[in-house]
């Protein structure tokens, strides 16, 4: 088994990312927002452009896109200049390449280098539910997208953004990972509940057992049945708890959001999964209000502007137009 690859890095998740793009853009139902989104991310960071002409090759090479694809072309101009080549050599080797098609999808299947399948799917504004081609199904609350890999020597899940909820087919000769925000999830079959937002993101098993590492730790730590880790960007260790909230994590199943007397800067990470716009704290001492509640999911953005009512806090307007929460501060004390 290739051990690297279970240990994700900053270039794991480029290479993630232009194998979605390869797969997507040649894709019957490829949207003009999506093909924004892919302008967007090869803008982003100059190494998207070679990771993606890189993967272009491979999948083609391997046949993994159709023949009939229509090259995608795009400009990259951070891109280093290629220094000339003799392309007669070139030729001669891309014309023996073609006679070994096959051959080459079947090492890059049995190094483990590429998978044999790619599924991709996201939910918007409603809850959904989806079966992978191993069997497993996934729930996916609201703004959640992840794509599946299956390779030879292991089941991958990248969890770009939102919260899914697992139910894995168990296999322990082909592990099922899921790689969320700086850390991976490692299991051969249980139900668990995986939530992302920004680089935070939080681990609640509820069957089965979990290994959940963060940051390229090789080790991890091995969850039971109720209990949680979280880890965020620049920590090497996930933290682990044992949870007596899990009903309330997951209460997102029934299109239910918990509030179990928390502060508002715990709160707020949970909120703002629900918003187009992320609300925003105006201090620390706003943070320390408490809020208890149960609300509809779909239903968030009322909960902002009722706030107020509820809370002793009033809304104002930042610079870029965020919605900001301050603290009503409290009359002097006359004694």
């Amino acid at each position: 088994m290739n051990h690297d690859r279970l240990n994700p890095s900053p270039d794991d998740a480029i290479t993630d990312a232009a194998a979605h793009w390869c797969m997507r853009l040649h894709a019957d139902d490829c949207t003009a927002h999506e093909r924004e989104a892919f302008a967007r991310w090869l803008a982003a960071d100059p190494r998207h452009a070679g990771e993606y002409q890189a993967m272009l090759e491979i999948w083609q090479t391997a046949d993994l896109l159709p023949r009939t694809a229509t090259v995608i072309e795009f400009n990259a101009p951070s891109r280093p200049r290629l220094r000339k080549r003799n392309w007669r050599p070139l030729a001669s080797a891309a014309a023996l390449a073609l006679l070994a098609l096959p051959l080459a999808g079947w090492v890059g299947w049995d190094q483990g280098w590429l998978p044999n399948h790619y599924e991709h799917y996201a939910a918007s504004d409603r809850t959904r539910t989806v079966q992978l081609s191993d069997g497993s199904t996934v729930e996916l609350n609201l703004n959640t997208e992840l794509s599946y890999f299956n390779f030879k020597d292991q089941r991958k899940v990248t969890l770009k953004q939102g919260e899914a909820f697992f139910k894995v087919t168990h296999d322990s000769n082909h592990p099922f990972i899921v790689h969320a925000g700086h850390g991976q999830t490692r299991v051969t079959g249980t139900q668990f509940n995986v939530w992302k937002y920004q680089d935070h993101v939080k681990v609640t098993l509820v069957e089965g057992s979990v290994l959940v590492s963060s940051n390229g730790n090789s080790g991890g730590y091995r969850l039971g049945p109720g209990m949680q880790a979280s880890y965020q960007a620049g920590d090497f260790e996930p933290q682990l708890a044992q949870s007596d909230d899990s009903g309330n994590s997951l209460a997102w199943r029934s299109g239910k959001l918990v509030l179990d007397n928390l502060s508002l800067e715990q709160a707020l990470p949970v909120i703002n999964r629900y918003l187009a716009a992320p609300l925003l704290l105006a201090d620390a001492n706003t943070g320390r209000i408490r809020i208890s509640g149960i609300y509809n999911t779909r239903e968030v953005a009322r909960l902002v502007d009722n706030l107020p009512k509820v809370l002793p806090v009033y809304l104002t307007r930042s610079k870029d137009g965020s919605t900001v929460l301050n603290r009503i501060s409290p009359p002097p004390d006359k004694g």
